[in-house]
C-alpha cells in the first residue's frame, strides 16, 4: 500500500511545525501581493482551516515574527468607517526566504498532508524545474515507503486484513489517495524532467 498522507508527531513538536506551516502560507500569499490581515487571515483559513481555524492570537503574532525578520513590512492606510487597515507586504529578503522553505522541503512538509499541500500550494513560485522536482523528488520516495495506520509488529496492515469495516474504510481511502497522487506525481515530475520548450 503506498505510504499515507497522514502523520502522527509529538505535541510539543507539533506547535513549532504548526507555526511554519502558517508562516510558509502567509510567506506564499504575500508572495503574490501585498494583502490586508483580513484578506490574509481569510485566505490562510481557506487552505489551512480545515484542519484548525485560524484565531487572531495565532496569525497576528506570527506576522509580527515576520517583520521582526525582515521579511514583510506593513503600511497602515485610513480605514474607511472603522480603525487604520494594515497592507502587508513582502520584501526581497521575504521573496528569498519563502523560496529556500520551498526548496529545502523535507521532513514534516513532505511527510504531513496539511504541511505538504501548503508546500505544494507555492510551489510554482520556485524558478527552476530541477527545484521543484527535487521537491517532489522528495514526496514521492516518502509516499513510496510501505506504511499504514495499524501494524502486526513492524509489518504494515492492510485494509483486507480487518474484519472491522470502519478501518478497511481508513485504509481503503488512504490507498485510493496514495494511489492518485502517486500518478500526478509520476506525471508532473516526467514533465518537469521533460525536453525544454
Amino acid at each position: 500500500m503506498p505510504r499515507s498522507n497522514y502523520t502522527s508527531v509529538p505535541i510539543y513538536r507539533a506547535v513549532r511545525q504548526n507555526t511554519a506551516v502558517l508562516e510558509l502560507a502567509i510567506l506564499g500569499f504575500l508572495y503574490e501581493q501585498p494583502l490586508h490581515g483580513y484578506e490574509l487571515k481569510r485566505r490562510v483559513a481557506q487552505l489551512t482551516g480545515h484542519v484548525r481555524p485560524i484565531a487572531d492570537g495565532t496569525l497576528y503574532p506570527a506576522i509580527k515574527r515576520l517583520e521582526k525578520a525582515g521579511w514583510l513590512t506593513r503600511q497602515t492606510q485610513p480605514g474607511t468607517r472603522a480603525a487604520p487597515r494594515h497592507t502587508l507586504t513582502l520584501t526581497d529578503e521575504g521573496r528569498r526566504e519563502l523560496r529556500r522553505r520551498l526548496r529545502e522541503a523535507d521532513g514534516v512538509e513532505i511527510s504531513d498532508e496539511n504541511h505538504w499541500f501548503t508546500v505544494l500550494a507555492f510551489l510554482r513560485h520556485l524558478d527552476s524545474p530541477a527545484e521543484q522536482a527535487a521537491v517532489l523528488g522528495r514526496r514521492l520516495a516518502f509516499l513510496r515507503e510501505p506504511s499504514s495506520f495499524f501494524y502486526d509488529g513492524e509489518r504494515p496492515l492492510e485494509a483486507e486484513e480487518f474484519d472491522d469495516p470502519f478501518r478497511q474504510g481508513l485504509l481503503t481511502i488512504a490507498r485510493a489517495t496514495g494511489v492518485a497522487e502517486l500518478a500526478w506525481l509520476d506525471a508532473t515530475l516526467a514533465r518537469l524532467d521533460g525536453p525544454a520548450t
